[in-house]
């Protein structure tokens, strides 16, 4: 089994190297895609002189489109979405390789780097919430690539395109957290603060199920980098 690790980048010059650093070490063989959404910084030319980056792609259209893009670039099975700012544990390849393949996809159990007590209590908070049947891209999405093209890959949503997709996939059939933890950066609240944060994670979030369009909600999330 040679896993398809799809890294969407955009403008993540001071993250990428390390990532790419972090997944040459990590045990088992992994094929590494690198999806660029038009940096303007160096990100592309990092990824293309890093030997650990196999295949790397350049395109734009958002972040799902990316990720669409990263997994047509692939061969792996499966596929695992990864974020610029998040490393997978060190037993990554051994626990895909052990998920039964009854199992659709799912997850990696998840941790934040900030050592703070925010941090700490979103780890709680997000271990809830995939109890309930819900998770984000932060977490690292993994699927079969089967299921995958049976879903139609990700939808072009300015934002939320990580919930949507986790949606439908866990009306697909069974689902998993893998054990780790992952690990995800606290950058976004380190900028914002705590208060915005929240407010803008759980506002977009109810909104977006009540309907309201994902281009309207895109604009009320402030990119972080």
């Amino acid at each position: 089994m040679k896993p398809a690790v799809v890294i969407p980048v955009l403008d993540e010059a001071a993250e990428l190297p390390a990532l790419l650093d972090h997944l040459a070490q990590l045990r088992g063989e992994w094929e590494v895609i690198v999806v660029d959404g038009g940096s303007r910084d160096a990100s592309v030319a990092l990824a293309r002189a890093h030997p650990r980056a196999d295949v790397v792609v350049e395109g734009g259209g958002g972040r799902a489109a990316q990720l669409n893009a990263g997994a047509k670039a692939s061969r792996g099975d499966p596929l695992v979405f990864l974020h610029a700012d998040s490393r997978l544990p060190a037993g990554a390849h051994a626990a895909l390789a052990g998920a039964s393949p009854e199992i659709a996809g799912g997850n990696f159990t998840l941790r934040f780097a900030g050592g703070d007590w925010f941090s700490r209590l979103l780890g709680v908070v997000y271990a809830a919430q995939r109890r309930r049947g819900y998770y984000y891209g932060d977490s690292t999405v993994w699927v079969r690539r089967a299921t995958f093209a049976a879903l139609g890959g990700f939808r072009p949503l300015a934002i939320m395109d990580d919930y949507d997709f986790v949606r439908r996939l866990e009306r697909s059939g069974p689902t998993v957290a893998l054990p780790g933890p992952a690990l995800t950066s606290a950058r976004r609240w380190q900028a914002m603060g705590i208060r915005r944060t929240l407010l803008s994670w759980v506002l977009i979030r109810w909104l977006f199920i009540a309907g309201v369009p994902a281009e309207r909600l895109a604009r009320m999330y402030r990119r972080v980098r």
